[in-house]
């Protein structure tokens, strides 16, 4: 018998469920535990799978189990098959009432609050039963958390961190970055600042590493200057915000986190040239997930809700 027949025959889904969960346990006795039923049982699910596909599938050890090679490719194909089944079975829901579902979105906390509220906004007026998971955090973690099919989509600026095969980026509208400071700064009241001239300010950065930081790094290095000395080092967006509002620091945003405002007044763009070409927000999903009905509706309606952002650039 084929390998392929003994698959059909012979794998089943609880068994892959119990593997994956030895895995994320670290071993078969906590395994049990979590799947409230015995550690023979689940030597046995282990035993089977192993049987079914010809190889030694874990490793055990002292410390507990760790993957083999052959364990690594079948638990990175299980953890795809039962994404594929969760998104047939929204399917089936989304066919039986086209009204509902669910769509899980990341996103950076300036696009999160403006762009994504408005789409959002715009669907649940029309599809009052469907439900939106946000996922407001930095760019690395969205990154982990797509990548794991934890989220369904990314709406998020064009980044080398996304640029890998795996990913696809569909650009939507571009934004510009600007130097902004608290309403109380007394730069607020300048007609004309260069950048030179703000290097002994007290800056709130991104590390020049994170991955905001090229294009921060970029504005700098075109203007003959290097990464200023920070004050404040910070990925996020609401303590940059925060510390602005004291009056006695500067930052650099792209403008979409001012465009939230009224609910931020205090906020001010300063009238400083930064030499970085605008830069896209877009859509990231991965290249080989078949996206739900759902996620694909809320990827149309960001394409009308951008659309005259876009003509404005």
């Amino acid at each position: 018998m084929q390998l392929s027949d003994r698959i059909g025959r012979r794998i089943k889904l609880q068994d892959l469920h119990i593997l994956m969960t030895v895995v994320q346990a670290g071993s078969m006795r906590k395994a049990a535990t979590l799947l409230n039923t015995t550690q023979p049982a689940v030597s046995r699910s282990i035993a089977d799978l192993e049987s079914a596909v010809g190889v030694r599938l874990l490793d055990r050890n002292p410390q507990g189990i760790e993957l083999t090679p052959y364990g690594r490719a079948l638990l990175d194909g299980g953890e795809a098959a039962f994404d594929e089944l969760y998104q047939a079975v929204k399917n089936i829901e989304f066919l039986a009432d086209p009204t509902a579902g669910e769509v899980r979105i990341g996103s950076i906390t300036p696009l999160a609050a403006g762009f994504i509220a408005a789409i959002i906004g715009r669907l649940s007026r029309h599809h009052p039963r469907m439900v939106f998971h946000v996922v407001a955090t930095q760019v690395e973690t969205l990154h982990r958390e797509l990548t794991e099919r934890n989220l369904d989509l990314l709406i998020v600026p064009r980044l080398d961190l996304f640029n890998d095969d795996q990913f696809t980026f569909e650009a939507l509208y571009e934004t510009s970055y600007v130097v902004a400071a608290g309403a109380d700064n007394p730069l607020v009241k300048r007609r004309r600042i260069e950048l030179a001239e703000l290097m002994n300010e007290q800056w709130v950065l991104p590390p020049p590493e994170s991955a905001l930081g090229p294009i921060y790094s970029e504005a700098f290095r075109k203007s003959g200057l290097a990464y200023p000395r920070t004050t404040v080092v910070t990925m996020s967006p609401e303590v940059r915000m925060s510390l602005l509002t004291s009056g006695r620091f500067i930052t650099i945003f792209h403008d979409d986190a001012l465009k939230i405002a009224p609910q931020r007044p205090e906020i001010k763009a300063l009238p400083v040239r930064l030499p970085i070409a605008p830069v896209a927000n877009g859509i990231v999903t991965l290249r080989t997930r078949t996206l739900s009905p759902v996620a694909q509706l809320f990827i149309d309606c960001a394409r009308e809700v951008a659309k005259p952002m876009a003509k404005r650039k």
